[in-house]
């Protein structure tokens, strides 16, 4: 095998302490046994809020740094760091069958990369590219809902309405029977979550759901979580804090409704999935229901490559109300 080139390609870097810039980084990504590779000149990428804003602030636990590791990140947190995992690219070296395909990546905002071709899932010709970027974050709605165990029927609560949160709201919503309310104070996450076809509530008053399912990513939207869970009722906390404490109000009467309190995390299969699903088989599901046009409701920013710096302080600051922030590469 030939070794890694030294070729470098432009990419976003944070540097941990509410700073980013654009500086070279390195195109190659093989191992000894990387086995065939593709190379691909990124069309699309997105950003991750919740999470990106925790790097770019440098507000990562250092308890957490290995297991906050990106599949293709360069760099040690705090920072610099080359971090980010929603990547469109056009196949432009490869077998010839794959030439002028598009396939996503667990990759960083970079203009052009070369990984193995196990690390990318080729798109189906009906997935628009521009779309295509939400694969990362609906593979973590399923993930929650395998976490969640939805039934027939259930009475489900979405508190939170992030991309994660609608994305996890139209997944349950296509359950048969099921009664599901995304709650969030935000009155502009109404009209995309009509489009997706679920149900908005500012508040709920309701404590009878089945399911709770928290995404929002403020304690506050864990009491309320607490609050709208019915008697034996289960709540999934898929937030992610970083270094911020999170009281929860586990006195009064969570023990005598008998809930459970159980986290989800895309980085580990359900234990019920495992004899079964590879993280493989994950995204390609994932991929699979992105043919639906409806989600591009949840695509409603996009910016130059060029301008990622800046658009990546005003979403670290919290103030938009982007929900998926797209960039583009042409």
């Amino acid at each position: 095998m030939n070794p890694p080139s030294t070729e470098m390609s432009p990419a976003f870097w944070s540097t941990g302490n509410g700073h980013g810039e654009i500086a070279p980084g390195p195109v190659d990504h093989c191992s000894d046994n990387s086995g065939p590779m593709l190379e691909l000149e990124t069309v699309y990428s997105a950003i991750s809020r919740g999470t990106e804003a925790l790097v770019y602030n440098g507000q990562v636990p250092e308890s957490e740094y290995q297991r906050m590791r990106a599949p293709f990140q360069q760099g040690e947190f705090p920072g610099p760091v080359r971090y980010g995992y929603m990547n469109v690219g056009r196949v432009v070296d490869g077998p010839s069958r794959l030439l002028g395909r598009y396939g996503f990546c667990l990759f960083p905002h970079q203009r052009r990369y070369r990984v193995p071709a196990n690390a990318v899932a080729i798109l189906p010709q009906d997935i628009p590219p521009g779309r295509a970027v939400l694969a990362a974050n609906l593979e973590t709605a399923i993930n929650g809902l395998w976490d969640g165990e939805p039934l027939v029927g259930d009475r489900i609560a979405v508190v939170g309405c992030g991309v994660v949160g609608c994305l996890v709201a139209w997944l349950a919503g296509r359950i048969a029977g099921t009664r599901v309310t995304a709650v969030d104070p935000n009155a502009n996450r109404q009209a995309v979550l009509a489009m997706l076809g679920v149900e908005w509530a500012p508040e709920l008053a309701q404590d009878d759901h089945d399911l709770v399912i928290h995404t929002s990513g403020q304690p506050s939207g864990l009491e309320t979580a607490l609050g709208l869970a019915g008697n034996e009722a289960r709540i999934i906390e898929m937030s992610w804090y970083g270094e911020q404490v999170v009281p929860a109000s586990l006195g009064g009467s969570f023990h005598s409704r008998r809930l459970t309190l159980r986290s989800s995390q895309v980085g580990q299969l359900n234990p019920r999935q495992l004899p079964r699903w590879s993280y493989r088989d994950r995204m390609a599901l994932a991929i699979r229901l992105m043919a639906d046009p409806a989600l591009d409701a949840l695509i409603t920013g996009e910016s130059d490559f060029e301008q990622l710096p800046d658009v990546m302080a005003e979403l670290a600051r919290g103030a938009s109300d982007t929900l998926c922030h797209r960039i583009r590469y042409s």
